[in-house]
């Protein structure tokens, strides 16, 4: 039976990654191990990994018209995720300096570009983005800021059109959190935190107390990303917990996304959320273990094949 696809918005990003960087010194020249330029942002990391989980997907977002779009659309293109709902702007594409260093932590170094006029207005559900998909997965909320304002009616018409749909909030570098958030709240089948995320959105350093808060706000399911302690997903009746694979981490860009599109593939295949979960800390463990937001995801079979004798975090 073939697999219904997800539609998936939210940043798309040139990424330039550089490793080791530990604590730079003005004036200085350093050497380093690796620069890589490598396809970035929440939607675009999450579609190209869905796309290799073997889930088909179409990626909404907004690229400039210069030589970084062009080598993102043909790395996303290659990789099979269908690229008709991304648009061409005038502004440059939004491009990231990621500095990592040995332990795996990242400082990003952002020029918005595209990603500053990106879902101006909310999103059109024509057939043309409709073929073909069953769920809606917006990729970043606090990224992108005209998103803000469009999210809700975005994911109203979402639901209009039929469609399942989720939210992984990131990071809100303006710090309105609960306040641009919860108008998105009683639309989501799924919302994806971290930790941190959380607590600034809920007010509560508690995983558990976090998510209760949104669902009683009206998310049906919330879906924590705990890092190296794995994952928890709560519904009005549920609350499960997924330990974490070992694995040593070089590189933590994109693992969230990884872990969304992980979550997502077991769901489209009719998983239930156990399976979701740990299909979710495959993808994510996976992803740490080589330097780039998802060089290190592999194809479901090669993935499954992974999950059997990899060793769980105790």
């Amino acid at each position: 039976m073939p697999v219904s696809g997800v539609l998936c918005s939210g940043s798309i990003n040139y990424d330039i990654v550089v490793r080791p960087v530990e604590a730079p010194q003005w004036g200085t020249t350093t050497f380093v191990d690796t620069i890589d330029f490598l396809v970035g942002g929440n939607g675009a990391n999450t579609s190209l990994a869905l796309a290799t989980l073997g889930i088909p997907t179409r990626l909404a977002g907004a690229i400039g018209c210069d030589e970084p779009a062009r080598f993102l659309l043909e790395t996303l293109l290659d990789a099979g995720v269908d690229t008709c709902g991304v648009e061409p702007c005038q502004e440059p594409t939004s491009t990231t300096i990621v500095m990592i260093n040995c332990e795996g932590n990242r400082k990003f170094l952002n020029r918005p570009g595209s990603s500053g006029i990106a879902f101006a207005h909310p999103v059109d559900f024509d057939e043309r983005l409709l073929a073909g998909m069953a769920h809606f997965h917006m990729a970043s909320l606090f990224i992108l800021p005209r998103l803000r304002h469009s999210a809700p009616e975005t994911l109203r018409r979402a639901r209009a059109a039929g469609l399942a749909t989720s939210l992984d909030t990131t990071w809100d570098p303006l710090g309105q959190w609960m306040d641009a958030l919860a108008p998105c709240l009683p639309l989501l089948d799924y919302l994806f935190m971290n930790e941190d995320e959380a607590r600034m959105a809920t007010g509560s350093a508690d995983p558990a107390a976090a998510a209760h808060e949104v669902l009683r706000r009206g998310v049906r399911t919330a879906v924590m990303k705990l890092g190296s302690q794995g994952c928890a997903i709560f519904t009005g009746s549920e609350e499960i917990h997924i330990p974490a694979f070992e694995v040593e981490c070089v590189d933590t860009t994109g693992a969230g996304d990884c872990f969304v599109a992980g979550f997502l593939s077991a769901l489209m295949r009719g998983g239930s959320l156990e399976e979701a979960g740990r299909m979710g800390n495959a993808a994510g463990a996976l992803a740490v273990r080589q330097v780039g937001a998802v060089t290190g995801v592999r194809g479901l079979e090669e993935t499954l094949a992974w999950m059997t004798q990899a060793r769980i975090r105790p």
